[in-house]
């Protein structure tokens, strides 16, 4: 028993720690694997892009020194990349430091802060840790419901979270949808975009919702540069709000909370367009080859426009993810999503999915 449990706050207490996806380390002396392949925790799979390798070795000399507290460069690469202000902008140790900074700022334990089934896991860690009550909304078809999210709504209500591309189901809103939402939302709730996984979304049906903040004010959009962008080691994201927001938020981060390499690793992944462009393909060609295999296996899966997928193995997930792990495969069982018969697979490399599409084939029929 804690013996400081009782000092906590209330809504601390009761809180169950994040569980990040198994290190490679940690199977390889548990079990005296050799070669372990991990696809647990939506990481870019082609490594580190060589610009951001030489600006990383560039800023080593200054490892003295303290970041620049307000991010100026990579604020204004963001700026210049996407026409917003700077002052709209609001970095942070991955996007999930944003969504903290949102709670820290703006919820209190008299408020309600709404979001679905099946969404991100950090929602119901960070509304329970300020106290405030949760309005966990069913999921329609493993995805957002934005009418009964909307009619969830009252007076009490502070904070609506949306990700889109939702993780772990990967589904995706029509971006009329969403912003319809956005428009309907009274003033005093905010509404979090959470973009983790935009770069993933086929660009014929992208929202351009980084714009949106200066049309409603309520608005805070998120974006990280650990998926695509390969920096996921780093942590570093950023979101995108109205001045006024941005300055709030800003008031309650830390001042220097994205570390110096982080600063220029980022810069330089932003202006990376050859290795942003091979993660795509890469991925692209790494969902078809998974879909077609859990086809050829008569499993189903979500439809995902992130890089990774939902495969509905018709049996308790658990002990099919314990049986990969013997066999040095490494992927998410997402049981405490409610998800109960999934595991939910990142996209590797073609080499990568083939030992995972084997291992589990082995494993169905009992090998």
């Amino acid at each position: 028993m804690n013996k400081f449990l009782e000092l906590a706050l209330a809504g601390v207490q009761q809180l169950v720690p994040y569980v990040p996806g198994k290190p490679v380390e940690e199977l390889q002396r548990e079990l005296g694997l050799n070669e372990v392949i991990k696809l647990a925790s939506n990481e870019n799979p082609l490594g580190t892009g060589s610009k951001v390798t030489a600006a990383i070795q560039a800023s080593l000399p200054e490892l003295t020194r303290y970041p620049d507290g307000s991010g100026f460069s990579l604020k204004t690469a963001l700026s210049q990349k996407w026409g917003i202000a700077p002052e709209q902008i609001t970095l942070g140790n991955g996007s999930s430091e944003i969504l903290e900074l949102v709670m820290r700022t703006f919820v209190s334990p008299d408020h309600e802060v709404i979001f679905a089934q099946h969404a991100f896991a950090l929602y119901p860690i960070l509304t329970q840790a300020v106290g405030a009550r949760a309005r966990v909304v069913p999921a329609k078809d493993f995805g957002h419901d934005l009418p009964a999210m909307l009619a969830a709504v009252n007076d009490k209500t502070r904070v609506v979270f949306i990700a889109n591309p939702n993780n772990p189901t990967g589904t995706l809103l029509a971006r009329q949808d969403v912003e319809n939402f956005i428009t309907a939302l009274p003033a005093h709730v905010l509404c979090v975009l959470d973009e983790a996984y935009y770069e993933f979304v086929d660009p014929a049906v992208r929202a351009e919702s980084l714009h949106w903040p200066r049309r409603y004010a309520n608005l805070i959009v998120t974006r990280t540069f650990s998926k695509a962008y390969g920096l996921a080691g780093l942590r570093i994201g950023y979101g995108i709000s109205s001045v006024d927001v941005a300055d709030l938020l800003n008031r309650v981060r830390q001042p220097f909370n994205s570390n110096m390499l982080a600063l220029v690793a980022a810069e330089a992944a932003l202006s990376d367009t050859e290795y942003l462009a091979e993660t795509l393909l890469v991925n692209t060609i790494g969902m078809a080859q998974l879909t077609d295999a859990f086809q050829g296996m008569g499993l189903d899966w979500i439809p995902s426009s992130g890089n990774f997928v939902s495969v509905d193995l018709k049996q308790d997930a658990l002990s099919i993810y314990d049986a990969l792990l013997s066999k040095g495969v490494i992927v998410r069982p997402i049981a405490n999503y409610e998800m109960p018969r999934h595991l939910r697979v990142s996209i590797g490399t073609e080499r990568e999915n083939q030992l995972f599409i084997a291992a589990l084939r082995e494993v169905l029929s009992g090998v």
